[in-house]
């Protein structure tokens, strides 16, 4: 499952979501493939439009729950992460969409659950080959599972070397200079700020600079 074809709903989805094609092969299905019904629970990926992922889950949850599918369908997750974001001076945490317009499902796959799940309003298909929802694999699972529980949450830099920045924090709050260079793995950033006439480098971290 390494060669997804991207299709996304969404155009202008920044390319640092657009990680599903890591994950998943290609997306489209009609008709349930009598082959993939052997009774064990898996983990599926289906495809709804960007930004209407919450909605599914929402959907979908009321179907499983009013056409009496709980002991088929067990599991809807949004794969999501922690993000550390600043603006305006002020830091917030959010959680940001790892696969804008997918949401996982894990369930026994048959014609009467495949049924509830495509059919869900916002779905627009299972993610597979032909007419074969494909399972992900045990280490695609626990690989998207982990970056969802990763204690330290992902800080998002909307800054790049060139660009001009405000320090927000620090000694040299309010001053303004360009990035020279950012460190992602040390989360700094080193900025070249005018200090009494000369240019001098000061190294922050993320969370004290933002785009000027």
């Amino acid at each position: 499952m390494d060669d997804f074809v991207n299709d996304q709903i969404n155009p202008e989805e920044e390319p640092e979501n657009l990680e599903m094609d890591e994950i998943v092969e290609k997306p489209e299905l009609d008709t349930l493939d009598s082959d993939l019904r052997d009774g064990e629970a898996h983990w599926y990926v289906i495809h709804c439009y960007s930004g209407y992922e919450n909605k599914v889950r929402h959907n979908l949850e009321q179907r499983i729950d009013s056409m009496g599918m709980k002991d088929r369908i067990f599991d809807v997750v949004i794969p999501t992460q922690e993000e550390i974001e600043v603006k305006d001076g002020k830091r917030r945490t959010v959680e940001r969409h790892v696969f804008p317009g997918y949401v996982l499902v894990n369930m026994v796959m048959s014609e009467e659950s495949w049924y509830v799940v495509r059919n869900t309003p916002g779905v627009t298909g299972f993610v597979g080959m032909g007419n074969e929802p494909t399972p992900l694999r045990s280490d695609e699972v626990s690989q998207i599972l982990r970056r969802m529980e990763a204690e330290a949450p992902h800080v998002k830099v909307s800054f790049k070397v060139g660009e001009r920045v405000r320090i927000v924090d620090g000694p040299f709050n309010d001053f303004r200079g360009t990035v020279a260079e950012i460190d992602l793995d040390r989360t700094k950033v080193r900025v070249m700020v005018n200090f009494f006439g000369r240019e001098t480098p000061v190294e922050l971290d993320f969370l004290q600079v933002e785009k000027a």
